[in-house]
């Protein structure tokens, strides 16, 4: 009998709409329209494990190596190799599964690991998709309109959120708010088609749920392959004919590239299963078949399945142009999918007809980086994904949203790029079409580059983009502004002064002159002395290799103590030159130099009391263990994946206190690494991190000696409720148990206990009145032990704890919840049992005017809030819990010593600045420079009177074009009023047609 255990599972929501288009409004009561939630799982199956070999080898010779790696063992085991029945089956391959039974005394891993023809051995992984449709309420508005429902958590007035969402347009110059009939209209597929390029010579992989046999809208489907334990290569749930259709298909809701070969991966069953081995064998066999453009409209927060990114690089690095969602977990920050958060894979984000950002869409920056380090630009490019029509399963249309409908808008205008740049001989790559769809993108304005990349997907410029490519390396994003706003928030909120920790910014260096090269030299940086860059210190690390097509440039940026009382903007640039070797075989050695001008404001060094550390370095989140969410309401969403930081899970908080004027730095690495002199608080929030003894003991100095406050919200901590939280899959019917509460509690029971303070194991939730101000108390603990000189606030909850574990649940009176107290007449210590009103995951009220409050209190010791004795009653003190793993994950525990011993505390930060190359020159006005296109002469015969029209899609005008453009091109309006028609030209502005004139304008 096998048996399977749960070693890590996740869920995230896709948020997909489903519509019946035969109805003109399908929001209307008459149409059908639904939510479609899509639950997906990921976990390991024990016992089976995905051995990755150094090379590809036949079967026989993989059997050998495995052999050879296991006979050297002393312990009692079987084992097996996993027969894999598929298309990939005659092909040699990179891994084999294996699954090892009755162990004893032995770790095979170990075994395997040893030999030298084994590259990694990992576990065997699967992943669930549950398809659930909900009907939406009927009021629902016209389907050019984002109708996703919206987020449980509630919006603050002052972050202003229609100015992140916008576009900014005039609103004299919207879109029609009725759903477009073809997609491909929208985005002028047809300058294309009628230039003869249809997508010929492209093969197109779609690895998703299948495709039906002779389904009518497809004609040149070249394979379908099976990869499923299943025996079927039909589409049982739609959604991989749907993004075929969007890609491909020839009649009804047109694809983009009718005449590329489509190769057909079905990698999910009907049950929604996959496992990590079917994606290998199919990925390999795509290498194999030389795709050029591969759709993925799946994903999933975990960044760590190795495998799997190991076979993502490999098949980029064979020239594979792997497109992905990059999920539906918007409008949060920080919430990317794996693979679309890679750098050699093109991330979309989704938009609706309005050019306004879906609130589906999730935004970036990538969270891999954290905590020492700062996320990088993602998604790439956005495009339409909301009511987007496409092929349905039994034939006709219907209509979908969500970031894997944007997926494959974009893959069929890359099938459609690539067509026309292997007729002419153009580079067509991974990098160099990414360089292609990032530099002709239209940016959004009034948007940030976390939420649009570069910006709209705009084919025919990228088409003339393409026309003109020569290989080169690029940036991206191209220019550093920390003045700009609203494109580069969050660096545009908030000024770089003297002494505050450095600006970190993380940027991708695109190499389109072949799959692998290399930073010649070190990059330079160039002060313009008459823009004070010279009071700029920049420090900068990269990568040693550029692989496959990419690498990162990280580039800190921090003031001098020169600047230490000056205010204005300061700039420069910073130049890389890039080498590679041509792909064609040649000896010849490409270069590319790239400049990266960057500007910052520098401000005079804020007082003491306006600063604020945030801790980074104790928060962990899945992946690589299982860390629960801090609401056990949550049951849908358990697992802590946001990253924990300012400016994604908490970046409503972060927009608050800057509002309030204050500063706030992230704090990346252990306390014994900042200068407590120059902060009025460290504020720490939600640690699930142990800490070393030296950061305790230096942290009680700092408050003790030199004033320093700490600000503390934790969570909840119970073992018991631990135990009962255990994730159950139905697949494999086990448990697996998190690796720590909500928050660490027994390591800031630690940190608190020099001063008499402790947080207990009670689990409590309910609402109430604190100063006038609704509450809500969500799965939070309670301060069980405080000094008697402290002052406490308590309130009365309910026992959660107790109704989880099936117990009967009660109301308790004088539940201590807050408490203040200041340290030998220095520094202050405060304490709240719940960081889920400051965390915008999951929040039903914000508490952020209780953090101001607090931070009032540590500027001039006034508490606003009625004091009087309490007595706490006595509750337990959590333990950690036995057997937990947080010792695999922690950066403080030793890995092997089952969680008892701490590692050696890790050095801090030198900073290595460049040595500057001063420039005397002016610096440019504006450093965004769009790529300037080539142009095309086109002029524009309006036709009197227009032909008839469907729906919305209405049919103009009649091009007389220049040489190398047909003659019979025909071009969709965006808006016709009755007086004429308005087309829209490069600078976003509309030009009036009146009808039957003639009228030339260039296209860029």
């Amino acid at each position: 009998m096998r048996t399977f255990i749960i070693v890590s599972m996740v869920f995230f929501i896709f948020k997909i709409k489903l519509a019946r288009l035969d109805e003109v409004n399908a929001c209307s009561p008459s149409g059908y329209e639904s939510e479609l939630k899509t639950e997906f799982s990921s976990s390991f199956v024990e016992n089976e494990y995905i051995v990755t070999f150094n090379g590809y080898h036949a079967s026989k010779v993989r059997r050998k190596i495995i052999e050879d790696a296991l006979s050297y063992s002393n312990g009692s085991f079987g084992w097996r190799i996993i027969g894999r029945n598929n298309a990939a089956t005659m092909y040699p391959s990179d891994f084999d599964v294996v699954m090892v039974e009755d162990i004893k005394g032995v770790n095979p891993v170990e075994q395997l690991t040893r030999h030298p023809d084994i590259k990694r051995v990992t576990k065997q992984r699967l992943v669930q998709r549950t398809l659930k449709y909900i009907p939406l309420p009927e009021n629902c508005t016209s389907p050019g309109v984002d109708c996703e429902s919206k987020p449980k958590q509630r919006r603050l007035d002052f972050l202003g959120t229609d100015f992140w969402h916008a576009t900014g347009r005039h609103t004299s110059r919207k879109l029609l708010k009725s759903v477009p009939r073809q997609i491909t209209s929208i985005l002028q597929a047809e300058l294309l088609w009628n230039l003869g390029i249809k997508g010929e010579g492209v093969r197109v992989a779609v690895f998703d749920t299948g495709l039906p046999r002779d389904h009518p809208h497809f004609k040149r489907v070249k394979e379908r392959t099976n990869w499923t334990s299943e025996k079927s290569l039909n589409d049982g749930l739609g959604h991989g004919t749907f993004v075929a259709g969007v890609i491909a298909s020839t009649k009804e809701c047109l694809g983009f590239a009718p005449h590329s070969d489509l190769h057909i991966f079905r990698v999910f069953t009907n049950n929604q299963v996959s496992y990590t081995s079917w994606f290998l064998d199919a990925f390999n066999y795509a290498i194999l078949k030389k795709i050029h453009v591969l759709n993925l409209s799946i994903g999933g927060p975990d960044f760590m399945d190795h495998p799997f990114i190991d076979k993502v690089w490999e098949l980029t690095a064979n020239g594979v142009i792997l497109v992905s969602a990059i999920g539906n977990d918007g409008p949060l920050y920080g919430t990317l999918n794996n693979p679309a958060d890679q750098m050699d894979v093109i991330g979309v984000g989704g938009i609706n007809f309005e050019d306004q950002i879906a609130r589906f869409s999730s935004r970036g920056m990538t969270t891999w980086e954290l905590p020492n380090g700062y996320g990088r630009l993602k998604p790439d490019i956005v495009t339409y994904g909301s009511t987007v029509r496409g092929s349905s399963i039994n034939g006709g249309c219907r209509s979908l949203s969500g970031t894997s409908v944007a997926s494959p808008v974009v893959a069929g205008a890359i099938s459609l790029l690539a067509s026309a740049g292997l007729k002419q001989g153009k580079p067509v790559n991974p990098a160099s079409i990414k360089q292609t769809l990032l530099n002709s993108a239209r940016r959004l304005p009034g948007v940030s580059m976390f939420e649009q990349g570069h910006g709209k997907l705009d084919l025919y410029r990228a088409y003339q983009y393409l026309m003109s490519y020569k290989p080169h390396a690029s940036l991206s994003p191209s220019y550093i502004d920390l003045t700009e706003c609203a494109f580069m928030w969050p660096y545009c909120t908030q000024p770089i002064y003297y002494s505050s920790v450095p600006t970190i910014v993380n940027v991708t260096v695109l190499n389109g002159m072949g799959v692998s090269g290399k930073i010649v030299k070190e990059p330079i940086w160039h002060p313009y002395l008459l823009h004070y860059g010279h009071l700029l210190n920049i420090e900068i690390s990269y990568s040693d290799l550029l692989w496959p097509w990419s690498g990162f440039l990280a580039i800190s940026i921090s003031v001098s103590e020169e600047a230490a009382d000056w205010e204005g903007i300061a700039q420069g640039h910073i130049s890389v030159t890039v080498e590679s070797s041509p792909e064609d075989g040649t000896t010849e050695i490409l270069t590319s130099t790239i400049t990266l001008p960057l500007r910052a404001k520098i401000i005079p060094t804020p007082p003491r009391s306006k600063r604020i550390l945030w801790d980074q370095y104790h928060n962990l989140r899945y992946p690589p263990g299982y860390f629960p969410r801090d609401n056990l309401r949550m049951k849908n969403d358990p697992l802590d994946w946001n990253g924990d930081h300012i400016h994604t899970n908490f970046k409503d908080m972060y927009q608050f206190l800057r509002l309030k004027d204050y500063f706030v730095e992230v704090l990346g690495h252990p306390f014994t690494c900042f200068n407590a002199e120059n902060y009025a608080a460290l504020l720490l929030v939600d640690p699930e991190e142990e800490f070393f003894p030296e950061e305790m003991t230096k942290l009680r100095k700092d408050v003790e000696d030199f004033g320093l406050s700490l600000i503390v919200f934790a969570d909840w901590y119970n073992t018991s409720v631990m135990k009962k939280v255990q994730f159950y899959d139905e697949n494999t019917r086990q448990w697996w148990m998190p690796d720590t509460g909500g928050a660490n509690v027994p390591a800031l029971n630690d940190l608190l206990s020099p001063w008499g303070m402790s947080f207990s194991d009670l689990v409590f939730e309910g609402e109430f009145l604190l100063s006038s101000k609704d509450m809500h108390y969500a799965s939070g603990t309670t301060i069980s032990h405080f000094p008697s000189s402290g002052t406490l606030v308590t309130q009365r909850l309910k026992d959660q704890g107790a109704e989880v574990l099936g117990d009967e649940s009660k109301y308790s009176e004088d539940v201590a919840i807050l408490g203040f107290h200041q340290v030998k007449q220095r520094g202050k210590v405060v304490l709240y049992g719940d960081s889920n009103c400051l965390d915008s995951s999951h929040m039903q009220k914000d508490c952020f005017w209780l953090l101001e409050v607090i931070l009032g209190y540590v500027k001039n010791g006034k508490i606003p809030f009625t004091q009087h004795e309490v007595v706490i009653p006595v509750h337990g003190i959590p333990q950690r819990l036995a057997g937990n793993q947080l010792h695999k994950y922690s950066k403080v525990l030793a890995p092997n010593l089952g969680g008892s011993v701490t590692r050696p505390l890790p050095n801090c930060p030198v900073p290595k600045y460049t040595v500057p190359v001063p420039l005397n020159k002016s610096a440019p006005t504006n450093i965004y420079q769009q790529q300037k296109l080539l142009s095309a002469e086109m002029q524009f015969i309006v036709v009197d009177p227009p032909r008839p029209y469907e729906e919305e899609e209405i049919w103009l005008a009649q091009l007389k074009c220049g040489p190398n453009l047909s003659p019979s091109m025909i071009l969709t309006a965006k808006v016709m009023e009755t007086a004429g028609i308005f087309l829209e030209t490069s600078d976003g502005q509309y030009t009036k047609f009146l009808q039957g004139e003639v009228k030339t304008l260039s296209i860029f």
